[in-house]
This record gives structure tokens, C-alpha cells and sequence, in this order.
């Protein structure tokens, strides 16, 4: 993986927080996902180490929690 993969289910806190990942890393730097919207790409994102959203995936497989919008477990549902 060469970019970052943002993953959130466009809450509120979630969307904020898309707006300062693009501003800290740039557009071209992450991919956008909003698992509220694309479920089927919700088990990428578990298998990745995903607990809740937001979170970065970075390059090197780390997963940055950032806030706290929704578990997974919540997205499901």
C-alpha cells in the first residue's frame, strides 16, 4: 500500500476529521472510504485492525484511531 486509507461513516466527528487528514497529508495521499455508505468494504477495514472510525490506516499497516465516531460493530447494524 503506498497511500493511506481513511475510513469513516460520515458522522460528524468523522467528516471533521476527513478535512484534517486531507490538510495534513494531502488529497493525493489517502483514500477516502466511508463504510457507512460502501459496507461491503467494511471487513477490509477489520482486517486491517479497524475498531472504530475514524481511523488511518497508514502505509505501513498502522492504524491511527482518531476520535471516536462509531465502533464497527455500530456500522454493521
Amino acid at each position: 500500500m503506498n497511500t493511506s486509507i481513511f475510513y469513516h461513516a460520515g458522522c460528524p466527528v468523522c467528516i471533521s476529521a476527513e478535512q484534517d487528514i486531507v490538510d495534513l497529508i494531502g488529497a493525493n495521499n489517502v483514500e477516502i472510504v466511508n463504510i457507512g455508505i460502501d459496507k461491503n468494504r467494511i471487513s477490509e477495514a477489520e482486517k486491517a485492525g479497524v475498531n472504530s472510525v475514524p481511523a488511518l490506516v497508514t502505509p505501513n499497516a498502522n492504524v491511527l484511531h482518531i476520535n471516536f465516531g462509531a465502533s464497527i460493530t455500530a456500522v454493521k447494524s
